[in-house]
């Protein structure tokens, strides 16, 4: 099994562009929106790294393990209590927690992608919201938040005011759970541009359709710094590669900006 390593931290286009986007371009997140729409069916070939995402026996062990440390880190949270996961999507995550929770309401702004999430947790009782996580507002508290491969896509506009809606969104001494990606070339999918800190990147569906999104790579050191600037506190870890994980809670002595 992969396990955290050193960089550990502790407590083909369709589509015309006259001009490059800036992720703080309103239009970014409606076409991001288009984009997980459009990739529904084929969206769970980058986690089982199939088609395009296929490296070869080898890559995948490695994937599959670095991603069985990211649920043993879920499973040591546990018990989850009543839990809210946001960008659930096709349910990469949404069963696993689901086993762990008291509760589970599982949100994401593309129906689509619900729509498969339900099908896949059929056995499950989930509580699923149709909704724009920048525009929704919780009707109640949650002991837990997770939200897995969702950070990376929120731009640097909207990053305090998205981590202070998922703090409301919590009871006192609730607590935060997140997995993303790091900036590992060998994720992405073969016919891709390489990846950069641009913080937006263009992302090619079977078809050869293209789209733009927000995706901001974190390391996490500097992740945590930012996130304890804004009242936050945790661990956040690495694997061997590819992913990034961690758990947080607010903090009473975090130094919140103004």
């Amino acid at each position: 099994m992969a396990g955290a390593n050193p960089r550990s931290a502790g407590p083909l286009s369709t589509h015309v562009r006259p001009k490059k986007k800036s992720m703080s371009d309103p239009s970014l997140i409606e076409e991001q929106t288009a984009y997980y729409r459009a990739r529904v069916e084929e969206y769970d070939e980058w986690f089982l790294r199939v088609g395009r995402y296929d490296r070869g026996e080898q890559h995948r062990r490695q994937w599959t393990d670095e991603l069985e440390t990211i649920r043993t880190f879920i499973s040591s949270s546990s018990p989850l209590g009543d839990t809210l996961e946001i960008a659930c999507g096709t349910g990469l995550w949404t069963g696993h927690l689901a086993a762990l929770a008291a509760s589970l309401m599982a949100l994401d702004s593309v129906e689509e992608t619900i729509a498969v999430n339900r099908q896949k947790n059929a056995a499950s009782q989930i509580d699923y919201i149709v909704a724009d996580i920048f525009d929704w507002e919780p009707t109640h508290r949650f002991d837990t938040v997770f939200f897995g491969f969702w950070l990376s896509h929120v731009p640097p506009s909207h990053f305090e005011k998205f981590w202070a809606k998922v703090g409301n969104a919590l009871k006192p001494q609730g607590k935060v759970i997140f997995a993303d990606s790091l900036k590992a070339q060998r994720s992405t999918a073969s016919d891709h541009h390489p990846l950069n800190d641009s913080g937006v990147v263009e992302r090619r569906l079977n078809s050869g359709e293209t789209f733009r999104i927000v995706k901001r790579f974190y390391e996490p050191r500097n992740l945590l710094t930012t996130l304890k600037e804004i009242g936050w506190d945790g661990v956040i870890h690495s694997t061997d590669e590819f992913f990034l994980y961690g758990a947080v809670q607010q903090s009473n002595k975090g130094e919140r900006r103004s």
